[in-house]
């Protein structure tokens, strides 16, 4: 899969993007960067509102809706249990509903191969950003590997962009990050280990500990990147 990609652009365009249409034209612009079959984007906001944009043909979404997959789907129930992207294979697929999932799934092209990144956004709003496509277990590992920080960045600018048009939202209160904090949760989200942050910020690694660990007191976050996920929906950190 050759990716035609220029980052930038795409994250300037979802800034300007000033309505909800704007993102399916954004996200199959994508997919073709991407060179890959789907890429859908959909979220539940405070009030259970639902949302959604993306590639998948109007007879599978037509289809998910009937016959009320949302309560079998592998995906969604495993995203709801997990803060990390996860790939598809990882999840269960063990019980006789979701083997009849999948075999429509595949049916109606939306590929062998899926990759979901859940995000959690302020008010109890849930999303998740997804890519699927129909290839090989070893291409498809190589690509998730050389992509993941990038898809992780656009999921999160996605979700970022789709809050500013929840009808009446309220800001979700939480304790301010200090600039420290900020420039570590920063450095984390693009992709650094913990030992080039520390090296980043001239700091020892036991000092950067620290730091992660009070951001994540603040943001109320389970884990490193549970945090990074709600210091960036929540408009704290920007990649």
């Amino acid at each position: 899969m050759k990716v035609d990609l220029n980052l930038d652009q795409v994250l300037s365009d979802l800034d300007a993007a000033t309505a909800l249409d704007a993102l399916q034209n954004i996200i199959e612009r994508l997919r073709d960067a991407f060179g890959i079959d789907h890429m859908v984007y959909h979220w539940v906001d405070s009030g259970g509102e639902q949302y959604g944009c993306g590639t998948y043909s109007q007879a599978w979404v037509q289809r998910y809706i009937e016959q009320s997959y949302l309560r079998v789907d592998p995906v969604i129930t495993g995203c709801l249990q997990r803060f990390h992207p996860v790939d598809w294979k990882r999840l269960d697929w063990s019980s006789k509903a979701a083997r009849a999932f999948l075999r429509d799934a595949l049916e109606h092209g939306v590929g062998n191969q899926g990759y979901s990144i859940p995000i959690r956004g302020p008010n109890g709003q849930f999303a998740l950003f997804t890519i699927s496509h129909d290839c090989d277990d070893e291409t498809w590992a190589e690509f998730t590997c050389l992509r993941g920080r990038d898809l992780i960045l656009i999921a999160h600018y996605f979700n970022r962009k789709a809050l500013e048009f929840e009808p009446a939202r309220k800001p979700e209160q939480c304790s301010a990050l200090s600039p420290r904090e900020v420039d570590t949760m920063t450095l984390l989200a693009m992709g650094y280990n913990r030992a080039q942050v520390a090296e980043t910020l001239s700091i020892s690694e036991h000092t950067l500990r620290v730091y992660i660990e009070s951001a994540r007191y603040k943001l109320g976050a389970l884990n490193t990147t549970h945090a990074i996920a709600r210091a960036m929906s929540r408009g704290l950190i920007v990649v």
